[in-house]
């Protein structure tokens, strides 16, 4: 997507400028992850104009592979767009707000019965994808499924973040959704929007999740691990980040991730917000590279808390740390001068 945000704060409807950059939840994932060194192809839909290239060489520019990614012509996609969104960035008291302009994107009006599931995940090892795609229209949330269900049967490493975005479709709809996903699921980021009926045969006696809060103890959220993990006994690593906002520029933020059986709590880290967003997708790929990585539990959540953190203090959609040392040092909160 195209990302449009006036400069210095400013709302919407003052704006005399717009600073433009790209982001989008997988293609975030992606950069963060080539940036660390990490081999990382990008597949999507763009138009073929000025617009559709600049995002690719964005990606590029970053070392994310993108042969995959579909230069669509007209015909093909007959709106001919790139999908944008503009941020307003808060301050202080003041909260961020996301206004999208993304409908009849290319994407979304591409013919996806032409694409060889097979050829394009051939040779890969992990997928990452996210519940905004699928969001964006039905041929969307039919080629995720076929995604999800073809790397499942090749052998590769699913991860997915729910992601819901409630100006793209429904809450009901997006639990539909996103719970048929769960059998294919290896590595599970994010609690929602998922159905977890405490009886499947009888859904009036509620969701495990219901009445949880948004901050949730230890022992709530271990036990809806212990809830997903039997119903769903693929699923691998499940982790979640947990945000206090005490103010549009003040958070703290910390995570709980199950992993081999047990549920482990991050460090709580305090900061000031430069840019938030994207943070999700941060913590998304810290965790992956940590397990790609081999690092221990404890070491996994905490790299990937940090992973967030920095993307905090960095404008644009996505986490450019090019140095994992420096998310480290993060982690064990070493703030000293690095030279």
């Amino acid at each position: 997507m195209l990302r449009l945000t006036p400069p210095n704060y400013e709302k919407i409807r003052v704006a005399t400028s717009f600073e433009a950059s790209y982001g989008g939840s997988e293609a975030n994932i992606a950069l963060a992850l080539a940036n660390l060194g990490i081999d990382s192809t990008f597949f999507s839909v763009v138009p073929n104009n000025s617009l559709g290239k600049s995002a690719v060489r964005m990606l590029r520019s970053n070392d994310v592979h993108c042969t995959p990614v579909i230069l669509s012509s007209p015909e093909e996609t007959p709106t001919h767009r790139l999908g944008t969104y503009y941020l307003e960035a808060g301050y202080g008291i003041r909260p961020s707000k996301v206004t999208y302009d993304r409908k009849h994107s290319a994407i979304t009006e591409y013919d996806f019965s032409r694409v060889d599931l097979d050829a394009l995940l051939e040779g890969y090892d992990w997928l990452h994808l996210s519940g905004i795609t699928p969001a964006l229209s039905p041929s969307c949330a039919d080629f995720i499924l076929a995604c999800i269900k073809k790397a499942k049967g090749k052998g590769l490493t699913v991860s997915f973040d729910g992601n819901f975005r409630s100006l793209l479709w429904s809450w009901d709809e997006a639990r539909d959704y996103c719970t048929q996903l769960l059998p294919y699921v290896d590595v599970l980021f994010g609690i929602e929007p998922y159905h977890l009926w405490k009886d499947e045969d009888d859904h009036s006696k509620g969701d495990w999740k219901d009445g949880v809060p948004l901050q949730p103890s230890y022992e709530q959220q271990d036990e809806i691990f212990q809830a997903f993990v039997n119903r769903w006994p693929n699923l691998k690593c499940i982790a979640r980040h947990v945000s206090y906002a005490h103010s549009g520029s003040e958070n703290s933020l910390m995570a709980y991730m199950w992993y081999q059986g047990h549920t482990f709590e991050s460090k709580l880290f305090t900061f000031n917000i430069l840019d938030r967003v994207g943070g999700g997708d941060a913590f998304a790929s810290g965790l992956i590279y940590a397990m790609m990585n081999g690092y221990k539990p404890m070491e996994m959540v905490n790299f990937a808390v940090a992973s967030s953190v920095i993307k905090h203090t960095i404008h644009g959609d996505a986490n450019i740390t090019d140095d994992a040392k420096s998310i480290r040092a993060l982690m064990n909160m070493d703030f000293d001068i690095k030279r």
